[in-house]
């Protein structure tokens, strides 16, 4: 992967290639960011840039020989650890290891910028423990071992250390701080609370925020070919978070501005038979679209509390939704928003619990009304 090819986070792609252009390359990175962060792209594309022949200022030229194999995942100089469950016993350990690897390479060329659960469900592993094996500690030192075959350096990327075996992560610690010569580590993590202090004290932290709201929107716009309106929709909701945002698109679109709009209403007006069938209707909904809309619905309690505020200049309601936000503020107060919040953040703990999704939608409209319009 090419820097070039990763949404936003300039700032982070400007620190990596300005430490290599300085020579002041950390011997052991751990690159740390929110679910749905671009971390793993980064380190791929950090990865074709150190072994690149022809580098550019900001970027590895993508045509040479590295670069070639770079972005096939082929690279004898990059090396990649990552989690996996257990799977039936191969007498051949060697040819256990090429089909473990292939599977990654297939992973990473169809969706480089999936997470943990994608991982699983490419190989056929998501009802299994995922783990990195005691083993594989072993298998770092006597890789790191061996002279590189083709670049100037090697790299080892790890991807989600938290899910090492104690014994692995001990296991790493003196080669992670003295490495060999010319080798890099490169740590990705969405949970460095997970991990072990000691492996923390000895890689520098490179810090992979989400996207922002104009880069996530640029990108479902420009590479993944969607109108404005929808990019806007799917924007809000995925809230930064890359996967989510693709999650949302390949599913059928939601009208969700539609849903809450008359939903807020017939609280506010206490139309109890329009809430009925509303219940009835969100009751058939699947899960995911069910919390979709309560996600929504924070999302638009918050726009409304910013536009109460005079905070306009960071909302990001546009068309129909903004005139739905300006006159909601009207009949709302910073209150009546606190309590609202707190009531859909309820139901999205008893809908995650698999609580009835027809009485959870039920019970929140009744305690909506009450607080729009108390006596």
């Amino acid at each position: 992967m090419l820097f070039a090819q990763i949404p936003g986070i300039q700032s982070v792609k400007d620190v990596l290639t300005q430490a290599v252009a300085n020579q002041h390359i950390a011997h052991a990175q751990l690159f740390l960011g929110a679910e749905g962060a671009l971390n793993l792209p980064l380190a791929l594309a950090y990865a074709t840039y150190l072994h690149c022949e022809n580098r550019k200022e900001n970027d590895a030229c993508g045509q040479c020989a590295a670069c070639s194999k770079s972005l096939k995942y082929i690279h004898p100089d990059t090396h990649f650890v990552f989690p996996m469950g257990n799977l039936k016993a191969n007498k051949d350990e060697e040819a256990q290891k090429i089909e473990k690897l292939k599977w990654w390479r297939s992973f990473l060329l169809e969706n480089p910028l999936g997470n943990i659960e994608d991982w699983a469900n490419h190989y056929g592993g998501e009802d299994k423990q995922l783990n990195i094996s005691k083993e594989e500690s072993r298998e770092i030192i006597k890789t790191l071992a061996l002279k590189s075959f083709e670049s100037k350096v090697k790299v080892m990327i790890i991807w989600q250390p938290e899910y090492m075996h104690p014994t692995a992560a001990n296991g790493i610690l003196k080669i992670l701080e003295e490495p060999t010569p010319n080798t890099y580590f490169v740590l990705i993590t969405n949970a460095a609370d997970r991990l072990l202090p000691t492996i923390i004290s000895r890689t520098q932290i490179i810090t992979v925020p989400l996207l922002q709201d104009d880069e996530l929107e640029n990108y479902l716009i420009t590479q993944k070919g969607i109108d404005e309106k929808r990019a806007a929709q799917i924007t809000q909701l995925a809230d930064g978070n890359i996967n989510q945002a693709l999650r949302l698109l390949a599913r059928e679109e939601d009208d969700n501005t539609q849903r809450f709009t008359a939903w807020m209403r017939a609280c506010y007006r206490r139309e109890f038979i329009s809430l009925l069938a509303m219940a009835d209707d969100f009751h058939n909904l699947d899960k995911i679209s069910q919390k979709n809309l309560f996600s929504y619905s924070l999302n638009l309690f918050r726009e409304t509390l910013l536009n109460l505020s005079g905070a306009t200049s960071i909302n990001r309601t546009r068309g129909e939704e903004l005139k739905f936000v300006q006159d909601f503020s009207k009949v709302l107060d910073w209150k009546k928003i606190e309590t609202g919040t707190k009531l859909i953040n309820e139901a999205i703990y008893h809908l995650e619990r698999n609580g009835s999704a027809k009485m959870i939608f039920l019970d929140l409209s009744i305690q909506l009304h009450k607080t729009f319009q108390p006596k």
